[in-house]
Formats: structure tokens, C-alpha cells, sequence
């Protein structure tokens, strides 16, 4: 009779364990990206890029200094460079650094 019990008690103990267990969030991968956080480590290319594109992809940078891209893109030609970027009126080190890995000219 005590085996009986004793075996029912670890039954309902192994089966409300195995519950618990299944009903536990599962750990959050990194390998599963909101759509989002995709989005905004797009590139960037700065040779062709609209005003609208720049604004919307780039930290620190509004209307204004977007269009003042596109401008100085019209005015000089293609960007050579993305540290060329600092020869926008508007655009200092902090604001190129923030969005250096973004960047390309290709």
C-alpha cells in the first residue's frame, strides 16, 4: 500500500515538473531578427540614396542635413569616400561615427 502512494505521489510530482517545464517560455535566440532590427542595419549607399532614404536609415539626420547630402552629391559628383560625408555642411564626426557601419559609396 505505501508503494502504491508513494508511486502516485512521484507520478504527480514528475507530471506537474514536466507541465511547469512545458509551459516555460522558451529562451529568446538572436538568430530570429524582428523585421525591424533588419531594417535598420540596412546599407546605406550614399552615391545613391534619396533625401527620404538618408532621413529615414540614418541616426542624427533630419530633413535638412538629407537634403544638404543629396545637394553636395549633386554639387561634387559621387562621394568618394563615406568619411567625405564630413564635407556636408551639418555633419561632424559624432553624427558619422554613429552611422559609419551603415555607409557605403559602392
Amino acid at each position: 500500500m505505501m508503494k502504491v502512494r508513494f508511486a502516485s505521489l512521484l507520478f504527480a510530482a514528475l507530471a506537474s515538473f514536466s507541465l511547469a517545464v512545458c509551459a516555460a517560455e522558451p529562451p529568446k535566440s538572436d538568430a530570429v531578427k524582428p523585421v525591424a532590427a533588419q531594417v535598420a542595419s540596412a546599407v546605406v549607399n550614399l552615391n545613391t540614396a534619396d533625401a527620404a532614404t538618408l532621413q529615414r536609415e540614418l541616426a542624427g539626420i533630419g530633413e535638412t542635413k538629407a537634403q544638404a547630402i543629396v545637394a553636395y552629391r549633386e554639387q561634387h559628383g559621387n562621394f568618394a569616400s563615406v568619411d567625405e560625408l564630413l564635407e556636408v555642411k551639418g555633419i561632424g564626426e559624432a553624427t558619422l561615427a554613429k552611422n559609419r557601419d551603415k555607409l557605403s559609396v559602392n
